[in-house]
């Protein structure tokens, strides 16, 4: 039996050990689900809401430990912590209202009538990252669980603690145990085996490019349904004529959050040519002001890297002659920290502006005008998600038209909401998730005629 040991990112420390599910192991609870899927799909749409609402509430009375767990194993701070876990409950209290409504169709046909009907697909096989355990796990399981279908869910193999105590609570709150799994192991192993295993019929991804390839691939030898949410290296435009110090003041927060570990972050700053010295000069004490130490102090904004070999990645794009024009600070001694750093990059092609550094590193180019912001923006593999400033709403609707990114914001930092549709193009990604026509992910169209003509 192989035993994983969780490191608290910002001690070093120990703070559980985690037995890995084996492909064996993975194989049977597959098994398990399916065997409970005709019970699960059969129930009641209102008693599988009610379900729903109770495994909602069972995580709302448990928000504080949940983010305590969270704290200690990812490093998050305490505030972002409770709000993750109360995204799941949210998440869950938005899809219990939908087993009631998975509506079909009538369609108008000679000689009888045509009806649609939205069947649950099966087994859904949840693959979760690190950098975000709780919601991702939630923006995941809530509708798949609704639209009937039964879940097994592998959480990374640095963050499972959360997602173990989801699963707990969903068993207290009676949704059936072989219904909703948690299956901690490598993905290698476990995640593997939902790829090949044909009992799961579908597979949701979040994590890197890369392996999302994999996924994809291994998928289409059975044409598997899969969703896919992958890396960004995402835009934050800000025009001369937006409110500067509104933008300069949101910045560090659109791509320090999380310690920058987020594939929303907006980790390209592109300003206009003319405004670039005053917004300059405006986000410098905005990042020094950024408050990086122990996460579970309430005055916290930033915590730290995940793993010592992230570290070393991040740390990689920021050498000696790397030109950091603004550089905050980070508590020496134990921890994996990394400073909150602003670059000013001597070529649009080095590697610190086309890669994904995936930690508190932002780049700032400047354009001259729209046709350039939008040629910057989108001189990108990937396409999940970006920033517009301006106080023309013309311009915020073009600008928005033309970039290539599934989400945007006008004004703001934040585009992702669990009732909008979430999720990217290019090489950010495969599918929609979340918003109202989630389900439609989780489910099949059948379509029925009946005739009425002898």
């Amino acid at each position: 039996m192989s035993v994983t040991d969780v490191i608290n990112p910002a001690t070093e420390d120990v703070v559980a050990r985690v037995e890995q599910t084996s492909a064996e192991e993975t194989d049977a609870a597959i098994a398990r689900a399916h065997a409970a899927l005709p019970a699960w799909k059969a129930l009641a749409p209102a008693d599988r809401a009610r379900l729903l609402r109770r495994f909602a509430e069972a995580v709302d009375a448990d928000v504080d430990h949940l983010a305590d767990l969270e704290v200690r194993n990812s490093g998050h701070t305490i505030g972002n912590a409770r709000w993750e876990a109360g995204n799941v409950r949210d998440v869950l209290q938005y899809y219990s209202a939908a087993p009631e409504r998975l509506f079909g169709r009538q369609i108008p046909v000679p000689g009888g009538v045509d009806i649609t009907f939205a069947e649950p697909l099966g087994v859904v096989g949840v693959i979760v990252p690190w950098n975000f355990p709780m919601p991702i796990a939630g923006w995941g399981f809530a509708p798949a669980l609704a639209a009937g279908n039964a879940v097994v869910l592998k959480p990374a193999e640095l963050t499972p603690l959360t997602a173990l105590r989801l699963g707990e609570l969903a068993r207290e709150a009676g949704i059936p145990e072989d219904v909703f799994q948690v299956l901690p192991g490598r993905g290698s192993v476990v995640g593997q085996r939902f790829v090949d295993n044909p009992l799961v019929r579908k597979v949701v991804f979040t994590g890197s490019t890369e392996v999302g390839r994999q996924i994809m691939a291994g998928c289409a030898a059975q044409v598997k349904r899969v969703t896919l949410e992958l890396g960004g290296k995402n835009a934050n435009i800000v025009f001369a004529d937006a409110d500067l110090e509104k933008a300069a003041a949101s910045a560090p927060y659109g791509v320090f959050d999380n310690a920058g570990q987020d594939c929303c972050a907006r980790s390209r700053i592109l300003v206009e040519r003319g405004a670039f010295e005053k917004f300059m000069e405006l986000l410098e004490p905005a990042v020094q002001g950024v408050v990086v130490g122990d996460p579970a102090s309430e005055k916290t904004e930033m915590g730290p890297l995940i793993s010592a070999a992230h570290l070393a990645s991040v740390a990689s794009y920021v050498d000696t002659e790397t030109p950091v024009a603004i550089r905050g600070s980070a508590p020496e001694g134990p921890g994996f920290w990394f400073p909150p750093t602003v670059v000013v990059p001597r070529e649009a092609t080095d590697r610190i502006v086309t890669e994904e550094v995936f930690g508190p590193v932002v780049t700032v180019q400047t354009f001259a005008d729209e046709a350039e912001a939008i040629r910057l923006a989108n001189d990108s593999e990937y396409g999940l998600s970006g920033s517009i400033w301006t106080e023309n709403l013309g311009r915020a609707m073009r600008v928005a038209r033309g970039v290539e990114a599934g989400n945007l914001s006008v004004n703001s930092h934040s585009s992702v909401r669990y009732w909008t549709p979430f999720g990217g193009v290019k090489q950010s990604g495969l599918g929609r998730e979340l918003g109202p026509d989630a389900l439609a992910a989780f489910t099949e169209t059948k379509n029925v005629f009946i005739a009425t003509e002898g």
